[in-house]
């Protein structure tokens, strides 16, 4: 009860760490890159933007540890189901990273970009342009996709195992599926930022889930069969 509880903890620090890192790097970050002279805003602000970096750095690694940890909890109700929400969030966290590197080149092209000046103005925005796609690509399949999909296991396996309340797991299901159609109305208008109202029920579920983790921790331990066992207490 003891590591499950320390399990617990860390989890929910890891899922405010993976969230507040991720908002505040992107509040550093795109203000940057989607401006309409975002070279040189990049290239002025370098500092900035290198901070935003690595939170988000952060981030994928409080995303790929998180299933780890739940791993040998989860595998005793559903080893399937900890096996796929493992998979997913790695995919996520690589999908992601890929987005962060992308965007850390732009530091480097717009530095470049400064220092070439206008004869090459035109190679410059274009390969920006690309790193900039590639960034929005990876947002939109590692969240919008990837990371709903990961939700809807974990959310399935959360209110089957009932080792928190259902109704926050419920919550938590309702977030993953409006995020994932969020994700599919992107991907069918190709307009990055539709929908954002359909994010906010799964982030800020994700939010109540992290603090229940660590003022209460999971409701009761799961036996192998899958079954919930009640504590009792001496």
């Amino acid at each position: 009860m003891k590591t499950t509880r320390k399990t617990a903890i860390i989890v929910g620090i890891l899922f405010i760490t993976a969230t507040v890192t991720y908002m505040i790097g992107n509040g550093y970050i795109e203000p940057n890159l989607y401006s309409p002279n975002y070279l040189m805003d990049i290239s002025r602000n370098r500092n900035q933007v290198f901070v935003g970096l690595l939170l988000e750095f952060v981030n994928h690694l409080a995303v790929v540890c998180i299933p780890f940890l739940m791993f040998p909890i989860f595998k005793k109700h559903s080893e399937s189901l900890a096996l796929g929400y493992v998979v997913f969030r790695i995919v996520e966290s690589i999908t992601l990273i890929i987005g962060s590197i992308s965007s850390l080149s732009l530091l480097t092209i717009s530095q470049e970009f400064v220092i070439a000046g206008a004869p090459d103005v035109s190679y410059f925005q274009s390969l920006g342009s690309i790193l900039l796609a590639a960034r929005d690509w990876s947002i939109l399949l590692g969240v919008n996709i990837i990371f709903a999909l990961g939700a809807l296991i974990f959310n399935v396996y959360l209110y089957q195992s009932k080792i928190i309340p259902r109704w926050l797991s419920g919550w938590g299901f309702v977030g993953a599926v409006l995020l994932l159609a969020r994700g599919v109305g992107l991907l069918a208008v190709f307009g990055f930022n539709q929908f954002v109202p359909l994010t906010l029920p799964i982030w800020v579920q994700e939010m109540v889930f992290a603090v229940w983790l660590i003022v209460k921790g999971f409701n009761s331990p799961i036996n192998g069969s899958g079954s919930v066992k009640q504590d009792t207490h001496k």
